[in-house]
């Protein structure tokens, strides 16, 4: 079955931003991204269908185009598409709270509907975190592209879909357990750690759903192996959805937040700095990521 929808949201909403960083980061094979649409495809309950959201009426709506065989999934599936699209943001009381900070004011200004990119999966958002350590975004996405391509399983196409460059679906936890990651030509010791990170997920479905505090998801998070500080507050914003996750030792952010002397603060010092942003300081993040982007200096988040 097919359906579309319209997605409410307070506006503004930044259509281009929140599309060019899920552009950069895209899945070969699952997920396409183009100027006015975002296409992915998705499994639930063991049955696989197809998820369009496309900008209309010069960015003033979105829509969201759901293919799925199961009739009564599209509720649930419209809850995955609001957490990746950030629809539930109040925008203009973050941006007003952000704004106050001399060095955030202008960036706000320029993107007053500036969200935070969600996750359609926790554990893929972990996967691809883990795989981005110490490489690039587009060496990220190669990584994962080859994960997908060898351990994937095929998309199953039902009439009707639109699924050109759609070819699979995500690996469940189970899988990726079970696979020699080594093949895919990362480092032993960060293979060996998704392996195990897989296998916790696998025994463990609400590992990455929201639950409890900030402090307690950062330390349920650092306890799965190979996942650091960074990582965790990573995963923390985009796929638990928590607006006040900060990476203080982003590269990315130290290096936007260089003084008039020239000096990068220290993470210590930036996360000091950051307590005025509390409670939306993933926001103040993805303010810096973007402003940095626009300038074409590749300091963003690697994942």
């Amino acid at each position: 079955m097919a359906a579309s929808l319209e997605l409410e949201f307070t506006p503004p909403y930044d259509w281009r931003s929140i599309n060019d960083f899920l552009a950069t980061r895209a899945i070969p094979g699952i997920e396409v991204v183009e100027d006015d649409r975002y296409r992915r495809t998705i499994s639930m309950n063991g049955q696989h269908g197809i998820i369009e959201v496309a900008t209309v009426n010069g960015g003033r709506a979105l829509v969201a185009t759901i293919r799925f065989p199961d009739a009564t999934a599209p509720s649930a599936i419209v809850q995955h598409i609001r957490r990746v699209f950030d629809l539930d943001a109040d925008v203009g009381v973050i941006a007003a709270h952000l704004a106050v900070d001399p060095v955030l004011r202008p960036l706000v200004a320029t993107r007053p509907g500036l969200r935070v990119p969600g996750a359609w999966d926790g554990f893929e958002l972990a996967v691809r975190a883990m795989l981005g350590q110490q490489t690039t975004v587009s060496g990220a996405r190669r990584l994962i592209g080859r994960l997908v391509e060898s351990h994937g399983e095929p998309f199953r196409a039902t009439a009707g879909d639109d699924f050109d460059g759609l070819s699979a679906v995500f690996p469940p936890p189970e899988r990726v357990a079970a696979a020699d990651l080594t093949l895919l030509g990362m480092p032993r010791a960060r293979a060996a750690a998704i392996s195990r990170m897989a296998a916790v997920a696998a025994t463990n479905p609400n590992l990455f759903l929201r639950n409890g505090s900030l402090d307690a998801a950062i330390a349920r998070l650092t306890a799965l192996p190979g996942v650091g500080d960074w990582t965790a507050h990573y995963v923390a914003m985009r796929a638990l959805r928590e607006p006040d996750a900060f990476p203080a030792a982003d590269v990315g952010l130290l290096r936007a937040m260089i003084g008039p002397d020239g000096l990068r603060p220290t993470p210590a010092a930036l996360l000091a700095r950051a307590e005025a942003w509390r409670p939306w300081r993933a926001y103040a993040a993805q303010h810096l990521w973007t402003e940095l982007a626009a300038e074409g200096t590749p300091r963003g988040p690697r994942r």
